[in-house]
């Protein structure tokens, strides 16, 4: 079977470039063709599945991951709050080397850089089933975190270009459905390894899926590249990098009794300088690691930043609900997969209704609304104790599914709907370091946040435990309900080119 081609043609009549061969396939140069490439029938239903691969892997990894958690904790004989490093450690990795992933994807191709992050994902999946202790742990999971801040963002590039905006929201929903199997089977298969076998071999159901993926990925990924020679932003690489890590550590020993007060306040003020220091670099150089500029668009703008502030309240749930379940309710890891396997079918259900919601709402109306009822979801889970029966709790999962998969669908849209081909690359990598530090961040707050409603609190006390994270929900859900208001700034039509809802308006008119 041969490789897919990608029919270089230029929009409005014209003339068609073909794209140059090597032996793994057809590579599109940027430089040589300027207007976004129409790709060929088998192109068009590969591809999508190969970014897919991608998707599963990394969501099959952490749902798993966190189903297990407590067996882990409990396997180490550490708390289940300190095992947050494990969680944020991958999403430190995918902050730090998701800036450069949209320079290396122009500068190596997008099939080499996505085919080489599969190939780094599933050796750290395989360092993770091998380490013995806690900090050997952390330091695989950075590796798999490695690969991961490369497949998603680089696979949304390929994307990007090889689909028109009118075809975006389908495009995206058609490649996470699928994705979206990997929560729905991950907690099963999690709790029925951690069951069954010793909890290391999570990790190794990724070893089998990456090959396939691998092979897969030289005989059909077409490749798009720029082969203009821009340099890469090592000083800003330096500053930004260090500026994140340093303020992701910060906020998960922050509370710790092992650091004096000062010496987290300094970690911290150095941070903020770092950042600050990125932030003046980039005012002052021509090619910088994240192209600030692109904040200018109103459409970017508020849907990366308003997508961060949500992200911090949602990013703590996978990690608060293991332990709400296992701990608090004292459901064991499969049960506790089980609960939440209603939040992934719902997911996949709001993808199929998200494309008519859009058209007849926009993308404003729908962020107001569905910010306000994805907060007051989160904190409904405060009314969840030993005496709630299943069903409120599958409902209560899926409710957060529905409003979960409908915000990230309607953010992850708008940020692309008027972003120019040629700036692609610069805005996926923006978006994807956003959504990531979120997530990462996320896990940081839920965890202080627990902290210090825990704090003093023994696991064995289910009433006490139950309670402070009663307070957790409620303080993440206000802070979600809050963060609805940054998309009051969107207009009435923005993202009509990609929800289509100037053509709703126009056909009730």
């Amino acid at each position: 079977m041969g490789c897919p081609c990608v029919s270089a043609v230029k929009k409005e009549g014209s003339i068609a470039v073909p794209p140059s061969r090597n032996a793994d396939g057809p590579t599109y140069d940027l430089r040589t063709v300027s207007a976004q490439a129409e790709p060929d029938p088998t192109t068009l239903r590969v591809l999508p599945w190969l970014v897919a691969v991608g998707l599963f892997m990394e969501h099959l990894d952490i749902s798993i991951l966190n189903t297990a958690i407590p067996v882990i904790a409990e396997d180490m004989g550490i708390t289940a709050l300190s095992l947050k490093a494990v969680l944020t450690s991958y999403t430190l990795a995918l902050a730090i080397f998701i800036p450069v992933s949209g320079w290396v994807a122009d500068r190596y191709g997008t099939r080499r850089v996505f085919r080489s992050a599969v190939a780094v994902f599933t050796i750290g999946s395989l360092l993770c089933g091998l380490s013995t202790n806690l900090p050997m742990l952390i330091a695989s999971r950075f590796v798999q975190g490695v690969g991961g801040s490369m497949m998603v963002p680089v696979g949304r590039i390929a994307l990007i270009r090889a689909y028109p905006r009118s075809r975006m929201l389908a495009m995206m929903n058609y490649v996470v459905i699928p994705a979206l199997i990997a929560p729905l089977v991950g907690p099963f298969i999690g709790g029925s390894i951690v069951h069954l076998f010793p909890w290391r071999t999570i990790f190794l159901v990724n070893i089998p899926i990456g090959l396939v993926g691998w092979w897969m990925i030289r005989r059909h990924m077409p490749d798009f590249r720029d082969t203009a020679e821009t340099p890469l932003d090592r000083i800003g690489m330096v500053l930004f990098g260090a500026g994140i890590a340093l303020l992701s550590y910060v906020l998960e020993v922050f509370g710790e009794h092992s650091w004096p007060p000062m010496g987290i306040a300094f970690l911290f003020a150095t941070s903020i300088v770092l950042l600050i220091g990125y932030r003046m670099h980039a005012r002052h150089t021509a090619h910088p690691l994240l192209y600030m500029r692109l904040f200018a668009v109103r459409t970017f703008r508020i849907p990366v930043i308003g997508g961060f502030i949500t992200r911090l309240g949602v990013g703590g749930m996978p990690f608060l609900l293991p332990l709400l379940y296992q701990i608090g309710l004292g459901y064991s890891p499969l049960e506790a997969g089980l609960l939440t396997t209603p939040l992934a079918v719902a997911a996949i259900g709001m993808k199929i209704m998200s494309r008519g919601l859009l058209a007849r709402y926009g993308h404003r109306q729908v962020l107001l609304w569905n910010t306000w009822l994805l907060g007051a979801c989160i904190m409904l889970y405060a009314l969840v104790d030993t005496r709630t029966p299943v069903s409120i709790i599958v409902l209560l999962s899926l409710l957060q599914g529905l409003f979960s998969s409908l915000q990230f669908t309607c953010m992850n849209s708008l940020t692309y709907a008027d972003v120019d081909d040629e700036r692609a690359s610069e805005a996926s990598s923006i978006a994807s370091t956003a959504q990531q530090l979120a997530l990462s961040f996320g896990v940081a707050v839920a965890s202080l946040v627990a902290a210090l409603f825990l704090d003093h609190i023994p696991q064995s006390d289910r009433s006490a435990y139950i309670g402070g994270l009663h307070h957790t929900f409620l303080v993440l859900g206000g802070f979600t309900i809050v963060s609805g208001l940054l998309f009051r700034g969107l207009r009435r039509m923005d993202g009509a080119n990609v929800s289509h809802f100037m053509l709703r308006q126009e056909a009730v008119a």
